[in-house]
């Protein structure tokens, strides 16, 4: 019998160990609940309209912590749709006293386009891209507005 067997996949295994950044300024709570988020635990610090694979909001809480390592992370709400290769939409950050909103796009597809690797059909090798590159597949990661006073959670 294979010890790999009910084993989760590499992928979604090293963002369990490594997913803030190691530099990053997030809160013990908001890393506490990564944590849990990552062992398919349900926590008020992470969360998603509707139902989204969990390896990809993990991508997400990565580069929020590369991009913005000084950043005291307490929550985030990410508000996105995944397709095959990609993850595109909206997350908004609870930091200390201020709320900050991006519109990003993570997409293997487009990682595979720039690396000009192609799969055994002639097709961009998405797979490779997402093995080799995980996390760092981000075509678009931007700013929407300045960081707001936060009044009020925005997560309930």
């Amino acid at each position: 019998m294979s010890e790999r067997r009910g084993a989760r996949s590499n992928i979604f295994v090293d963002m369990e160990h490594d997913v803030l950044h190691p530099q990053s300024a997030a809160t013990d709570a908001f890393r506490e609940a990564v944590e849990h988020y990552a062992s398919r635990q349900d926590t008020d610090r992470v969360q998603t309209p509707r139902s989204t694979p969990r390896v990809k909001v993990l991508r997400v809480i990565r580069q929020l912590s590369e991009i913005e390592p000084g950043l005291p992370i307490e929550r985030v709400y990410v508000d996105a749709f995944s397709g095959c290769s990609d993850f595109r939409g909206t997350v908004r950050v609870e930091a200390g006293n201020e709320i900050r909103e991006y519109d990003f796009a993570w997409d293997c597809r487009w990682r595979a386009e720039q690396q000009g690797w192609q799969d055994l059909f002639g097709f961009p090798d998405q797979i490779r891209a997402a093995r080799e590159f995980g996390w760092d597949c981000f075509e678009e990661w931007q700013l929407v507005s300045e960081p707001a006073q936060r009044r009020d959670s925005i997560l309930r």
